[in-house]
């Protein structure tokens, strides 16, 4: 306690009652509340009443970790995901829910392709399937159920969403399973119709912690209410400056709900910043003050004033790139510092090519965080839906990916009257496939191959369930003969050696969860595997090489030296928000950018861009003229006068009148 400032302990020490701790960034938020946990738990409360909730796997890992070196018994403490925490509420309430308890959590491209078919494929493009999607998505995050849905349509698309909501939900009701959405609505739903089920939560949680809160939907800010009741034991973590994901449902007003819903609610601010230099702050909190403010609150540093933030005008995007890299190339040759020490970062992933192409060129190694997901891989996908057949034999989402792959001689034809067969007897398709009134339907050699397979899934499932799991996984791989199967579909065998190499690393993660302390059920494996698709790639060491990523990836991150690039209007912020006038969120997230730099900040804009493959002249971003001057080092650069300031506003107005034209 001793190495805490003033705040922290405060923070530490408040528990009667609810808690808002504001956290600025780099403010040590995770050693407030892992510490917090510890002292609860050295004051008597039991490991098992204290809940801590966070966004991500890796984060909730840390702060178990953590907790674990600092109080004497953790056993039973719960650290984990909302998902993850929704996840075990509706194992534990399936059957209050009409699920069975081995449901399955369907993944963002499967929940696709079942709103695809009640739609009629032939009927809606992509496209428009994925406004549907994200469409019900919001709906279920703001608590609308189908009529209150229809209420809130303003638009064509919107209306047919809200004719597909009802009948999409039902379907994942038939094949037991859930959406990402759903794993907070339903218990929230649960919650809100059984005050029996609420009481018993409520009674069984004496503290909640909850990491991140700004990041919080209403759905989630609703189950933390009914999770903690009219006492409100709580304590949120959180900083409205950082809330960067309203376009995923997250809603800053959260934080300022909280003084409406429980008036007896202390805040507490942590401004202390032991991240950064002062002129980096000094920055961060000019760029933010002309954002209005939920709370008001201003980072300091005891780190020193620092260098001052450079400023680079490039000419076109391979020179911002040469200069952004020669910069790194310089600076490590001088400091011998690692590679990991450097961070690239962009609004847009098509911002990496020519630092890539650069990298690569100059031999220094670099890492794109945010690529391709180790789950989205078509090999994963594939070993995925087998596991989730296994587990649950109402999963069609899974049948219908798997039944032929690898090849078993069962058809788009067969596939189609199996399907006919199966809505006409309600029933899902593998135990439709071992109906005795599918003869009727099938030529016998399709029947077989059916039959066969559906025998097959059901009697591994059994074997996985009372034999030795992980095996059993291991024989139904080579039983299926994958590895034969993706030589002969890949360009080259080095692919799918590559390809090869992943099903197993999925196959030996998925035995050392089996073998984890808790000795999980498989079907608890395979949920935690399909979260892990969902909320983040699995976790990997960091390897020495210069990161490269989106400002909405960097969140939560600090880099020594940061360079962050494309700072230019309809690039940061971004022209779509400039359109929408919604720059706030932009400037917050140009805040976020500014304050992963811990020693060292570069600002890079350039005078000529390509978009859509002809070439434009971008303004620099308007928040680099919101940063102070003297916190800046920004050769060459020319203050316009008032008279040219009115000439681009009446030359942006002019264009303006002609685009309307």
């Amino acid at each position: 306690m001793n190495k805490l400032n003033e705040q922290q302990q405060q923070a530490i020490l408040y528990q009667s009652g609810p808690l808002l701790v504001l956290a600025g960034a780099g403010s040590g938020k995770t050693r407030v509340i892992t510490q917090k946990i510890a002292q609860l738990i050295e004051q008597g409360v039991k490991p098992q009443q204290i809940i801590a909730v966070t966004f991500t796997n890796k984060a909730a890992l840390e702060m178990k970790q953590r907790v674990t070196k600092q109080a004497s018994n953790t056993k039973g403490l719960l650290v984990s995901t909302f998902h993850s925490l929704g996840l075990r509420f509706i194992r534990e309430h399936a059957h209050d829910l009409q699920r069975k308890s081995q449901f399955t959590i369907l993944d963002p491209e499967d929940s696709l392709n079942i709103l695809r078919d009640i739609a009629g494929k032939t009927a809606i493009d992509l496209e428009k399937a994925k406004f549907f999607q994200n469409q019900i998505s919001q709906w279920k995050n703001n608590l609308l159920n189908y009529d209150e849905a229809v209420q809130t349509t303003e638009n064509d698309w919107q209306r047919q969403a809200s004719v597909l909501y009802e009948p999409y939900d039902n379907a994942l009701r038939a094949y037991n399973s859930v959406d990402f959405d759903d794993l907070i609505r339903l218990p929230v739903l649960l919650m809100q119709n059984n005050p029996k089920i609420q009481e018993y939560w409520q009674n069984r949680i004496r503290h909640l912690l909850v990491d991140e809160y700004q990041d919080t939907n209403l759905a989630q800010y609703a189950w933390v209410k009914m999770l903690t009741g009219s006492l409100g034991n709580f304590t949120v973590v959180g900083d409205d400056d950082q809330s960067i994901y309203a376009w995923r449902g997250a809603r800053a007003d959260n934080l300022l709900q909280l003084q409406e819903d429980y008036p007896r609610l202390k805040v507490i601010k942590l401004e202390q910043n032991y991240r950064s230099t002062q002129t980096i702050l000094s920055a961060a909190n000019a760029l933010i003050a002309n954002n209005p403010h939920l709370f008001e609150k201003k980072l300091w540093s005891e780190m020193g004033h620092g260098d001052k933030i450079h400023v680079l005008s490039c000419h076109d995007e391979e020179d911002e790139a040469t200069q952004v890299v020669m910069n790194i190339i310089q600076h490590q040759r001088r400091s011998g510092l690692p590679f990991h020490q450097y961070a690239i970062l962009y609004r847009g992933n098509f911002q990496s090519r020519p630092f890539e192409k650069l990298l690569r060129e100059h031999k220094i190694p670099y890492k794109i965080t945010g690529g391709q997901s180790f789950f989205a891989r078509a090999e994963i996908k594939d070993i995925m839906a087998y596991l989730r057949l296994l587990v649950n034999p109402d999963d069609d989402a899974a049948f219908l990916r798997i039944v032929n792959t690898p090849k078993r001689e069962i058809g788009s034809q067969t596939l189609e009257k199996l399907g006919n067969y199966a809505q006409s007897r309600n029933l899902n398709l593998l135990p439709a496939s071992l109906e005795i009134g599918l003869s009727a339907i099938l030529p016998e050699r399709s029947l077989q191959a059916v039959q066969r397979f559906a025998r097959w899934i059901i009697e591994l499932g059994d074997r996985c369930q009372r034999g030795d799991t992980l095996a059993n996984i291991k024989d139904m791989i080579q039983d299926i003969g994958y590895e034969t199967y993706l030589f002969d579909t890949q360009n080259t065998p080095k692919a799918a050696e590559k390809r090869m190499e992943n099903v197993w690393e999925l196959v030996n993660w998925t035995g050392r969860l089996l073998e984890s302390d808790d000795k999980p059920e498989f079907n608890d494996v395979i949920s935690k595997l399909c979260l892990f698709d969902m909320l983040e790639q699995k976790k990997e060491e960091t390897p020495n090489a210069v990161q490269l990523m989106t400002l909405h990836a960097a969140k939560g991150l600090e880099f020594p030296h940061v360079f962050l690039v494309g700072v230019e209007e309809k690039l940061l912020p971004h022209a779509n928000s400039i359109d929408e006038d919604n720059i706030e969120e932009e400037r917050r997230l140009c805040y976020v950018g500014i304050t992963r730099a811990q020693q060292q900040l570069h600002c890079s804009f350039c005078k000529k861009r390509m978009r859509h493959g002809a070439e434009y002249t971008p303004e620099p971003s308007r928040f680099l003229e919101e940063l102070p001057e003297d916190c800046l080092d920004w050769p060459g650069k020319i203050e316009k006068t008032e008279e040219e300031k009115q000439e681009n506003a009446q030359s942006h107005l002019s264009a303006l009148k002609d685009l309307l034209g």
